[in-house]
């Protein structure tokens, strides 16, 4: 059996998150990029050796993406984008949770909702590294011997794109034609 459980933040709920959001992020000012990393991974594996909630893992999955956005060499995340992505992991680096990690169920049920609110606004960041993470599978399943790139992912996006106004162009009557 399971329980469905919607709840809804309003607009003095988000302040106090990005409030919280905005201390972390002072704090975490004073800590090398590595160390704020360190402590979004010791999440994820605080959180893999315990039975958490669905809705939590599904969360931590958008905080692995995020890790690796910063860390993967063949995406190369340029420095104002990997700020904004520190940035979002910076409450992660601060030791005082809302809810203290060791309640069961719920332990984690702030870190999901920043994870949830630093996502919607890396939105375009993360739909960029996702589509460039299924070009990489591409090439590989092609058996192509090319190393995926961020620049071979925009030509590949590009042509793509001209491919589609081709075709549309082609479809309808115009005055140009």
């Amino acid at each position: 059996m399971s329980l469905r459980i919607s709840y809804e933040l309003d607009e003095k709920d988000l302040k106090h998150f990005q409030l919280i959001m905005k201390e972390a992020r002072k704090a975490a000012k004073r800590l090398p990029p590595e160390d704020i990393v360190a402590a979004a991974e010791g999440l994820l594996q605080d959180v893999s050796a315990v039975d958490a909630p669905g809705f939590i893992v599904e969360r931590l999955n958008k905080l692995r993406l995020m890790i690796n956005m910063l860390s993967d060499l063949e995406w190369r995340l340029p420095h104002q984008e990997a700020s904004r992505v520190l940035n979002a992991l910076a409450y992660f680096a601060e030791p005082e949770d809302l809810i203290p990690d060791s309640i069961p169920g719920l332990g984690f049920l702030d870190d999901a909702i920043m994870i949830e609110l630093v996502v919607r606004e890396l939105k375009h960041e993360i739909d960029a590294y996702e589509d460039f993470c299924d070009y990489r599978h591409r090439l590989r399943e092609r058996g192509s011997n090319a190393t995926a790139s961020r620049g071979g992912w925009l030509d590949e996006r590009r042509k793509s794109l001209q491919s589609r106004m081709r075709r549309r162009r082609k479809d309808r009557p115009g005055l140009l034609r």
